[in-house]
């Protein structure tokens, strides 16, 4: 499922795309992020009884996407195996944000080594604060 894309360009070409990985209760201030400049792709992960693309092969949201906000649940062994995908597919300056509940951050301490984490639901100042890493990615992207 995507949320907003920008008219007339292909999603590679949108600049400043954030993509939420997320269960449909966790959603992002998409609107927030819109009002920014950044259009946000949503993905709730595989569908029942499918693997993840990004698992499976090739995944055209994480292609696109200029900053990935992972919210999916690291208890699900299959969440943690689609968050390592991510660390390996990902470039280095695409900014990646792990979202954990309260304690994981301490439990799954060697998968989240080199990402981002964030503790509970995304603030509107952390959110901002990405929003900016991502644009300072796309500019010096783009120099």
């Amino acid at each position: 499922m995507m949320g907003a894309a920008t008219k007339g360009r292909s999603l590679r070409e949108s600049r400043g795309v954030i993509l939420d990985v997320t269960p449909v209760d966790a959603l992002i201030e998409q609107d927030l992020l819109a009002r920014m400049g950044h259009p946000v792709l949503v993905c709730h992960g595989p569908d029942w009884g499918h693997a993840c693309p990004i698992v499976a092969g090739d995944c055209p949201l994480v292609d696109a996407a200029h900053g990935i906000i992972f919210q999916l649940d690291l208890d699900r062994p299959q969440h943690r195996v689609i968050l390592k995908r991510y660390q390996e597919v990902v470039k280095d300056d695409v900014p990646l944000v792990a979202v954990v509940k309260p304690g994981q951050e301490i439990t799954y301490k060697k998968i989240l080594s080199g990402v981002q984490v964030w503790t509970g639901k995304p603030s509107v100042a952390e959110l901002d604060g990405f929003a900016a890493q991502t644009e300072t990615a796309d500019e010096l992207r783009t120099s």
